[in-house]
């Protein structure tokens, strides 16, 4: 008997686990997250005109993006969220409209220019977290034939107990929401014991072959949660999990059978409170909701924009109230998630106007582009205390806003630009007395010392206040 091919294997096998970058929710909870669109963010060679037909494949790939990278990179952060890598039907920009399961989606490269990206992502110190959908399929009707591995109408659930149309027209109804098609997409069949394995088989090949950090995962609420139960062990690593919803408490119970969530209640709130001026006590009540809900807030995926929702500037072109709620987005607890394009005051609407081209416009000198730049910096500084250190609300009402997380004081208003100053006295703080505390925006300049267990902060039209003590 040969004896070596049985070490030989185990060697190979050991080294695979070492070089393993699957990442789990702890070690996530340190990570700032840039979402992009592979064919939105970059085309490769000189910068060109912005895309024209946002409905159409506009040319970004993985090329293009390793090129890129460095601007992610110089902006300050450190994990990527990107489009799904799986081919699509025809007119699947946008990664969803899965066609072949374990075959890549060309317009984006081929799989040697999806390693590399993932090679150069790594070398830079940035996570990659790619996007994948279990629910459906493209919309190619009931003809499932071009569809693999899911080729026969078994795979896909019938329409018995949806309406006329099979769509899921009741969101209450969570039959409905999981037997029933969205937009018109086939929808998987999961208990279907082919369909379960064939995407048990993929992930974990998917997660482990090209060495992913982490997954997000697309319309989970459309299916069973014990499915994403399996999945999630199959996946073995960090997964964040898309659910729709405002509903607190029906958010909350995905969190049983994933990782995270996106922060989609806190989503809507800082919407209307920051974009439409809405009482700033809407944040302490969605918090206290959050702490006797969730499993665990940490690490919640917190955004204030992305690709399936208007951005920000499309509601409110305030640049001031952009940067109160970028400001909460990337201090306050959870995982921070920035769509491209933020960064260079992009003000889309609906979809697929939210979903622009960012070439040619790489301005690192933008405002919002130094603002974060700023806040990412002081972020990483702090990361230890970003990394685990409880959020704790200092001061509400329904114009100022300020938090703490271990010795950092963040004050952030809903009053706008050109609106004044506005002022108030923290007497619930974190600090003893004599310490002196400045704000990292004019670390000369504006800096406080804590007297009688007390101190004044007064931002100016609608800045926002970050705060650290000094020597």
């Amino acid at each position: 008997m040969n004896k070596t091919k049985p070490v030989l294997l185990v060697i190979v096998l050991l080294a695979l686990c070492l070089v393993s970058h699957a990442k789990t929710k702890n070690q996530w909870k340190g990570r700032t997250i840039y979402q992009l669109l592979t064919d939105r963010f970059a085309k490769p060679g000189p910068d060109s005109g912005s895309c024209n037909d946002l409905s159409k494949y506009c040319g970004g790939n993985y090329q293009g993006a390793i090129e890129k990278l460095d601007y992610i990179k110089n902006l300050g952060f450190d994990a990527v969220w990107i489009t799904p890598i799986v081919n699509n039907t025809p007119g699947g920009y946008h990664g969803y409209w899965l066609q072949d399961l374990f075959g890549f989606n060309p317009n984006f490269g081929s799989e040697k220019d999806f390693v590399d990206f993932v090679r150069e992502c790594h070398k830079r110190d940035i996570w990659v977290m790619v996007d994948v959908v279990a629910n459906h399929v493209g919309p190619v009707g009931y003809n499932y034939e071009t569809i693999s591995p899911f080729n026969d109408s078994s795979h896909y659930h019938k329409c018995d107990i949806c309406p006329s149309s099979c769509q899921i027209e009741d969101w209450n109804n969570q039959n409905q929401v999981e037997m029933c098609r969205l937009a018109n997409l086939p929808d998987l069949n999961q208990d279907n014991s082919f369909v379960h394995d064939e995407f048990m088989l993929w992930i974990s090949q998917l997660v482990s072959k090209y060495n992913l950090d982490g997954i997000r995962i697309d319309t989970v609420p459309e299916v069973k949660k014990t499915f994403w139960q399996d999945f999630r062990k199959s996946a073995d690593c960090f997964q964040i999990g898309e659910v729709f919803n405002g509903e607190i408490k029906y958010v909350a119970s995905y969190q049983e059978c994933l990782d995270s969530v996106l922060s989609y209640p806190l989503y809507f709130t800082l919407k209307d409170v920051f974009a439409h001026k809405q009482s700033m006590y809407n944040i302490q009540s969605v918090l206290q909701a959050y702490s006797s809900s969730f499993k665990d807030t940490s690490v919640l995926g917190t955004f204030i924009d992305n690709h399936d929702n208007a951005r920000f500037l499309s509601m409110n072109g305030d640049y001031q109230l952009y940067k109160s709620a970028l400001t909460y987005v990337l201090l306050s607890e959870g995982i921070p998630i920035v769509y491209y394009g933020t960064e260079q005051g992009y003000a889309g609407g609906n979809d697929p106007k939210n979903r622009e081209s960012l070439w040619p416009n790489y301005n690192e000198k933008h405002e919002l582009f130094q603002f974060i730049q700023k806040v990412l910096s002081f972020r990483k500084s702090k990361i230890s205390t970003f990394s685990s250190a409880k959020q704790i609300q200092r001061y509400a009402d329904d114009n100022f806003y300020a938090f703490s997380r271990g010795d950092i004081f963040v004050a952030v208003t809903n009053s706008g630009s050109n609106s004044g100053g506005v002022s108030r006295t923290i007497t619930y703080n974190p600090y003893e007395n004599g310490t002196k505390i400045c704000n990292i925006f004019y670390e000369d300049t504006d800096c406080l010392v804590v007297n009688n267990g007390t101190f004044s902060i007064y931002l100016l039209n609608g800045e926002s206040k970050i705060y650290y003590p000094v020597q």
